[in-house]
């Protein structure tokens, strides 16, 4: 193979794009639903929670980012290098811990309150489509995503600061602080009667979740970084009617040149300020917003624990407080964060799978063409197509799809967080590799996410009674 030569930094600036997509795949479970949910029933005590959940997915992209910025490929094609069932693996736990439609079915339930239609599975039916409209007609889908998501983000996020500044009080803020420490309202970190497999949930959605995460290493690659330089992109439905010859591996370049390695640092740098300041402060600050705020309007009031009902009554409270047509605004906000969500999460799936499935098909003909945009479009209408059929079997109850998924997908993340650490240890030279602090960092995560999946299944199965 010729090898290249390690592209130069650009700046933070030029760079910033793929965190956005992966910060905005989480406001929809995590940060709008479960983290609030929690708040409003059990108070401020859990914040601690959210900020370590989305905290530990900070350094668990990063090292998904390390493999692609030296290798140019995706971590997909390096895992299936060393463990073959990997590509099934990811196929199967993405599209069952991804396909139970909980998200969009929250975003048409809230818009259904807003429009005065009593039954939402219908809206949420038109939606799913709208979202495969979407995503088959951009030139390319990446960069129709990116534009998205940061308008969403930086429009949704400031409405909802204001929001908060105007409705929290001073004991609001100070229980706040408490909660940052674990300290709630007569218990230490874990409030008596909370659910595990919720807790659980919220947490492995502090972010992205499950194998979406590991989405991020074939959007840096789509946007440029490191080895990404000479990477493919996806095209649009109807922008590639050709069959192409896809190449999946990455470039290489000269390890002894030092120049390379220079260039690796700033990049390495660059990335992790890009990712430290779009994904973790706007995403912490972002799940602390909207557990103030929910714990500000709603906190004590009958019925929050009742799906997402929550949510209806956090616009009830703001426009008795503020004004109805801020209660109303509240509401259509929310809807379009989380169908924004829902957009970007069939984006990312459709890419992990169809990524493993060209994977598969190339595996004994390297030189076989294919079109790696037609066989992504075959998996997001598939799973359209899967979200329709539960929704018109009536299997539509917000809450329950998303902690169902969030469990599954808590298991996925321990399971990635493995293949990704061994993956950079056997496959990257050891100059690119983490250092033992973050390796330490990366052990203790993999450990928490074990140790919770499985008492969270023990206590399913009835093997396990906590009592909390």
């Amino acid at each position: 193979m010729t090898k290249k030569n390690f592209p130069k930094a650009l700046s933070v600036k030029k760079i910033i794009g793929p965190s956005f997509v992966i910060l905005a795949l989480g406001l929809g479970s995590g940060e709008i639903i479960l983290w609030p949910y929690l708040s409003s029933n059990y108070g401020l005590g859990i914040v601690w929670g959210a900020v370590l959940g989305i905290t530990f997915q900070f350094f668990i992209n990063m090292e998904i980012e390390r493999y692609t910025l030296v290798k140019g490929e995706s971590v997909f094609v390096g895992i299936a290098k060393f463990f073959k069932w990997a590509t099934f693996w990811f196929i199967f736990s993405t599209f069952i811990g991804f396909g139970l439609p909980g998200i969009i079915a929250a975003s048409a339930k809230i818009l259904a309150t807003v429009l005065g239609i009593e039954n939402f599975k219908w809206l949420a039916i038109v939606l799913l489509i709208i979202i495969g409209l979407i995503l088959s007609i951009g030139k390319t889908v990446y960069e129709m995503m990116e534009k998205i998501t940061k308008t969403i983000i930086l429009l949704g996020v400031p409405f909802i600061f204001v929001l908060t500044i105007f409705l929290c009080s001073k004991t609001d803020l100070i229980d706040l602080g408490k909660g940052l420490i674990g300290m709630g309202n007569g218990y230490w970190f874990l409030p008596p009667g909370i659910l595990l497999a919720t807790f659980l949930g919220a947490f492995a959605y502090s972010g992205a979740g499950g194998n979406l995460n590991l989405t991020q290493s074939i959007y840096i690659k789509e946007k440029g970084y490191g080895m990404g330089f000479y990477s493919q992109k996806i095209a649009g439905l109807f922008h590639n009617k050709k069959e192409q010859k896809i190449k999946l591996t990455g470039e290489k370049f000269d390890i002894n040149n030092q120049e390379n390695i220079i260039n690796f640092k700033a990049w390495w740098k660059t990335i992790n300020l890009e990712h430290l300041f779009v994904f973790w402060f706007i995403g912490s600050f972002s799940i602390i917003l909207l557990m103030l705020l929910a714990y500000s309007t709603t906190f004590g009031l009958t019925g929050n624990a009742e799906g997402i009902n929550f949510i209806i009554n956090e616009s009830q409270v703001i426009g008795k407080i503020l004004t109805p047509f801020l209660g109303t605004l509240f509401l259509l906000v929310v809807s379009i964060m989380l169908f924004q969500t829902q957009l970007g999460i069939m984006d990312s799936t459709s890419r992990i799978m169809s990524e493993n499935a060209a994977i598969i098909k190339l595996k004994n003909t390297p030189n076989k063409t294919i079109n790696l945009s037609k066989i992504y479009y075959i998996f997001l209408w598939a799973q359209i197509t899967f979200g329709i059929i539960l929704f018109l079997f009536n299997f539509y109850e917000p809450k329950t799809l998303i902690v169902l998924g969030a469990v599954i997908n808590a298991f996925a993340m321990f399971v990635h967080i493995a293949l990704v650490s061994i993956l950079n240890y056997k496959n990257l030279p050891k100059i690119f590799q983490p250092g033992i602090i973050r390796k330490i960092i990366i052990t203790i995560i993999f450990l928490f996410f074990l140790i919770f999946s499985v008492i969270v299944l023990l206590e399913k199965l009835g093997l396990l009674n906590i009592n909390i």
